[in-house]
């Protein structure tokens, strides 16, 4: 274990789990460090896909850590370069990250959990933001929460700090699947090998275009996404003729990333 988690990795699919008992909440030193793991995820092209979860069946993550905060940590600590987490605010992340939500995703765990590319529950699991009861403010699920849900849900959830449970959250649309808790892992590295399967060139262009068009209506996107620099190196690779190839043949791609 590093720095409150431990990272195992294993056919392209790198699994981080926070555990840090009782709540697996995150202090600035733990949060450094996993910006440090994820930079390094970023630069090790064995790594297609990140995994993350927390240790256990009660917390994914109890978000900041009070302790630390009454200890005299601030709020606006130094959490690393990926921000609060590891990951949400790493700037050109081109892995795909997916939340394996194994139980109660509270204020900066529900953040982190809001961040990822892709989100699995266990059926038990509550998604929460208390931030606003105790006279703070859930920075970024201020901005991401709205637009993930629609927007009334949102605001109630952010101005009362009601808890949503799993199945709540799928009917919103928040997570991409909801399984029983001994189903999660295994529901998780699933969906990660799926894109494993994919091109790594598409899926780091797929993340790219995503991020830099959020804000464009679709004809300006349309037109922006041509000269990306992520979108020309997909479709001018070998791997796209390598794509073509193995269809016609019949086989599965054999993929170099380039």
């Amino acid at each position: 274990m590093t720095q409150g988690f431990h990272v195992e990795i294993a056919d392209g699919v790198a699994v981080l789990t926070i555990d840090r008992p009782k709540a697996n909440a995150i202090d600035a030193a733990t949060s450094f460090a996993m910006s440090e793991a994820f930079v390094g995820f970023e630069h090790d092209p064995s790594v297609r896909v990140v995994i993350v979860t927390g240790a256990g069946e009660r917390f994914f993550s109890a978000g900041w850590d009070l302790g630390a905060a009454a200890e005299g940590e601030a709020f606006d600590a130094d959490y690393g370069v990926g921000g609060f987490g590891g990951f949400p605010e790493l700037p050109d992340r081109r892995t795909p990250v997916i939340a394996a939500v194994n139980g109660m995703a509270v204020g900066g765990g529900f953040e982190i959990a809001m961040a990822a590319d892709l989100i699995v529950a266990a059926e038990h699991a509550q998604f929460f933001l208390p931030e606003a009861g105790i006279g703070i403010l859930p920075d970024s699920g201020s901005v991401r929460l709205p637009r993930l849900l629609p927007p009334h849900i949102a605001r109630e959830l952010l101005l009362t700090g009601r808890r949503m449970g799993a199945a709540e959250a799928a009917h919103h649309g928040l997570v991409n699947g909801v399984v029983p808790a001994a189903d999660l892992l295994p529901t998780a590295k699933a969906m990660a090998a799926a894109i494993c399967a994919s091109a790594p060139l598409s899926v780091a262009a797929i993340l790219d275009i995503g991020r830099r068009t959020a804000e464009m209506d679709v004809l300006e996107a349309m037109t922006a996404i041509k000269s990306f620099d992520s979108y020309r190196a997909a479709v001018d690779s070998d791997d796209a003729q390598e794509g073509n190839r193995s269809f016609a043949e019949k086989r599965p791609p054999v993929w170099k990333g380039r």
